[in-house]
């Protein structure tokens, strides 16, 4: 068991209560983590400590931010075993997807780093004679981010790294899920020398999350919000955020479509769908959620995948296994009843099915129509079903039809064909001949509709991190009319 504190003001702390929660290994049942169980008073004391630190660090030139957040890259990957081994305790991760993870994070944090002299500003013509008019981004606050369990080193770096770089200063809110290897990117920038408050983290337990964001939110000194994780909760963030007027950055929920076209190279997207689905158990954002496959090639494409997904290794996290265990039994409980309902209205079953405690093989669900629980909803799980459209207007409207609009992918020998569908898919993200789960740091990372708004990585992320203000020079002696 790992028992942990959290960050408040550069120290290590317990909660003021002295209250704690035990985070329960999703596969061996047994206590993987100790973490402080924070309430009202350990909220005033974070937003204090970051508030106090942001006169000085805002004006921190960029070149002493950038140097601070290399050096964190490179602390955070000496952390790779203890990452990997709180990923496998914590989520029931495997330790390459935890190994990914932290590399991806660490590129997150040079990016940030590259970022702090792009914080550009503009000189803008007036009409006023004499008059020098500039639009100047500056920072904007204490920026809170609510980093979700599932892909947690990217995602808990990604709630902060930007929100520094332009010169905040943050405070994350650890998962419950994962409350270790969020404290953990915290400790990894205190090493690397960030100051007192610039960064901290809480740790609350599942039953006062509530209470404890709405308190971040609400506090004055916070000036932006990000979130990631579902629609459900990220329409409550977003709620909460506009009653206070503050603007919120929300990556949420996907049902990611992967559109096989007839002319499609099918080993290239077995392999891509292979990837998109199953990876870290499907338990992804953009994880592909639907096979959307022309009828013409949908016999030798679920062939094929079916082979592939046959073949993956399912257990123990702690083993030689492509799919590891899922966040907790209710989530492979969720998987069965996608199953039982797909099956019990007509689809069939054509790889996997096997559900053993929190562990669930890799599964694809042939036929699949409207009206079935697959069809519809979010899975997050290894459960991914087939749905054959006669042609192409067909898969548009099925990959359309849904709440959601992250991520997205074409599978197509003609590429203009390929980008004229690209362009009339409703998704913040669509790669051609490749598949649905991607990453880089320095791309615009967000989505449409019932998948959030704004943008994460790279210059898309300036915008969202900081204030652009009107500052004019002009002439004292200038003329009025009255």
């Amino acid at each position: 068991m790992f028992e942990i504190q959290q960050i408040i003001g550069g120290k290590k702390v317990g909660a003021v209560s002295g209250k704690t929660f035990d985070r329960v290994d999703p596969f061996t049942g047994k206590v993987a983590t100790r973490a402080p169980a924070s309430g009202l008073e350990d909220v005033k004391l974070a937003v204090a400590a970051a508030q106090a630190a942001f006169p000085a660090w805002s004006q921190t030139g960029p070149g002493a931010r950038r140097a601070l957040l290399l050096k964190a890259a490179d602390v955070m990957e000496t952390k790779a075993g203890q990452f990997s081994e709180l990923m496998i305790a914590e989520t029931g991760g495997t330790a390459p997807w935890a190994g990914f993870n932290t590399m991806l994070a660490a590129g997150i944090l040079r990016e940030a780093a590259s970022m702090t002299t792009q914080i550009q500003g503009e000189v803008i013509p007036s009409n006023k004679p004499g008059t020098i008019a500039m639009g100047i981004r500056q920072a904007a606050g204490v920026c809170l981010g609510i980093a979700p369990w599932n892909a947690p080193i990217i995602l808990g770096t990604r709630a902060i790294a930007m929100a520094i770089a332009c010169g905040n200063t943050a405070i994350l809110k650890a998962s419950e899920a994962c409350p270790a290897m969020h404290v953990l990117i915290g400790e990894v920038l205190v090493e690397a020398g960030l100051p007192d408050g610039v960064i901290n983290v809480l740790t609350n337990a599942p039953e006062d999350a509530a209470v404890v964001v709405e308190a971040l939110i609400a506090a004055p000194e916070v000036r932006r919000v990000n979130f990631t994780g579902s629609t459900k909760v990220g329409r409550i963030i977003g709620e909460l955020s506009g009653r206070h007027l503050k603007p919120a950055l929300l990556e949420l929920g996907g049902k990611a479509p992967l559109i096989v076209l007839e002319d499609a190279d099918i080993d290239a997207a077995v392999n891509a769908a292979v990837f998109g689905c199953y990876m870290n158990m499907g338990q992804i954002c953009m994880s592909t959620e639907r096979l959307i496959v022309h009828e013409k090639v949908a016999d030798e494409f679920v062939a094929k995948l079916s082979a592939r997904a046959n073949s993956l290794p399912a257990g123990d996290p702690r083993g030689h296994v492509v799919l590891g265990s899922l966040v907790n039994p209710e989530a492979a409980h969720k998987m069965q009843a996608f199953i039982d309902d797909a099956l019990a209205k007509g689809a069939t079953l054509a790889a996997g099915g096997k559900v053993e405690g929190s562990v669930v093989s890799a599964t694809l669900l042939d036929h699949v129509k409207e009206g079935m629980r697959s069809f519809d909803e979010e899975s997050f799980g290894p459960v991914k079903p087939v749905i054959r459209v006669k042609d192409e207007e067909e898969a548009l409207k099925i990959a359309n039809d849904t709440e959601y609009g992250l991520s997205a992918s074409i599978y197509s020998r003609d590429v203009k064909r390929a980008m004229d569908l690209a362009s009339r898919l409703e998704s913040g993200i669509c790669h051609i001949n490749g598949p649905t789960v991607a990453d880089e740091a320095q791309m615009p990372f967000g989505g449409v509709k019932g998948s959030g708004y704004g943008r994460f990585g790279g210059k898309a992320a300036i915008a969202e991190f900081t204030d652009l203000r009107w500052i004019t020079i002009e002439d004292p002696h200038q003329h009025y009319p009255f």
